[in-house]
């Protein structure tokens, strides 16, 4: 017995089932305890000996935790519930086994769901955490790197100052003692940059020839499940092509988090509105929803690590309080600009980004 999927069956483009369980970072690693309390749980509700919790690529089944046999009989008493991703995706799923046949009562059927529920939201967690996290190590390194730079000038005028013939004694002594403290800072802020180069996440921004109509219709096109559940379309007024040089990953972590934001705070049947302004050297891009708005409060709070905002999800999503984060740290990385227009509670949110073509 399986438990009902969603009426929307999830994108069966193998390629992005593929790269959604990659983001997850879930192939080919090591059982987790949390997992095997989710199991545990599985086997206790339907009180049987054998349960699960697997995701499947291809053809190949990844087994995270597992009490009992790997491979129960399905014909004597299976239940399970799929694990279904925010957007559509089916990656796995939990289940329970037994012996003896038995039947499943529509509470036990329901609490494997939540169990399945929390799988995917354990997923999601941490995966926005690890988002934040980087987003803040690229900024903290690509500031360093920028301030290395204004060091080392100091440390040759300096040297420089204390060569000038004639100088006086005491003028010689405060040239010397700069040069000291400035070298001893270069090779602090060094130090900090060999730290970063030697993690596989590059901090620096490995900047491309990227066009922003084409990638922002790829991050609409992997929200399109998320957009149907909610008889929502995003209307894209952006004239192509649309070129600036930015790091393309990045860009695309920035214009997911907003427009999966505009999704979730939008109620069903509404439309967003992309669009775009070019002025000499920057373009700056408006995300506009017809959601619940923001107050003056949330305004002022919205950018803050876990704000507690009045605004909600229409259809009771899962937020996290980081996903602006980690937008407003990687805009940074790009020396761009991010902020927010709202006329209020229930008059819509207009998200702007502002991005150098150079």
């Amino acid at each position: 017995m399986n438990i009902d999927q969603a009426e929307n069956n999830p994108h069966s483009n193998e390629n992005l089932h593929l790269a959604k369980l990659s983001y997850y970072d879930i192939l080919d690693t090591p059982a987790e305890n949390a997992f095997d309390q989710l199991t545990q749980l599985a086997a206790a509700i339907f009180e049987v000996p054998h349960a699960g919790i697997c995701f499947q690529a291809s053809e190949k089944i990844f087994i995270k935790s597992q009490i009992g046999s790997s491979f129960p009989d399905e014909s004597v008493f299976y239940v399970s519930a799929p694990f279904i991703t925010p957007d559509g995706f089916d990656i796995g799923q939990i289940y329970a086994a037994g012996d003896q046949p038995k039947a499943a009562t529509e509470k036990q059927l329901s609490m494997l769901k939540l169990l399945a529920d929390m799988v995917i939201e354990k997923l999601e967690s941490r995966i926005a955490i690890r988002k934040a996290l980087r987003a803040y190590d690229d900024r903290l390194h690509v500031l360093v790197h920028d301030l290395k730079n204004p060091m080392t000038t100091i440390s040759l005028q300096s040297e420089l100052l204390g060569r000038i013939p004639g100088i006086d004694e005491r003028a010689s002594l405060i040239a010397e003692k700069i040069n000291t403290q400035s070298k001893r800072m270069i090779d602090n802020l060094e130090g900090l940059l060999s730290s970063a180069r030697k993690e596989a996440h590059s901090f620096k921004p490995k900047k491309t020839k990227v066009d922003l109509k084409e990638l922002i219709e790829e991050v609409k096109f992997n929200l399109d499940l998320a957009l149907k559940q909610k008889n929502q379309t995003v209307l894209i007024d952006i004239e192509a092509p649309l070129e600036i040089f930015g790091d393309a990953d990045k860009l695309k972590v920035i214009f997911s988090q907003l427009l999966d934001n505009a999704i979730k705070f939008s109620p069903k049947g509404k439309e967003t509105k992309i669009s775009h302004q070019t002025v000499e050297n920057e373009v700056t891009i408006a995300i506009k929803d017809n959601g619940v708005g923001l107050t003056e409060y949330d305004l002022d709070k919205i950018f803050l690590k876990f704000a507690t905002l009045t605004a909600v999800p229409t259809d009771h999503e899962n937020t996290y309080g980081l996903g602006l984060i980690t937008v407003n740290a990687l805009v940074d990385i790009h020396k761009g600009k991010l902020w927010v227009e709202s006329e209020g509670k229930d008059s819509g949110t207009t998200f702007f980004v502002t991005l150098p073509i150079k």
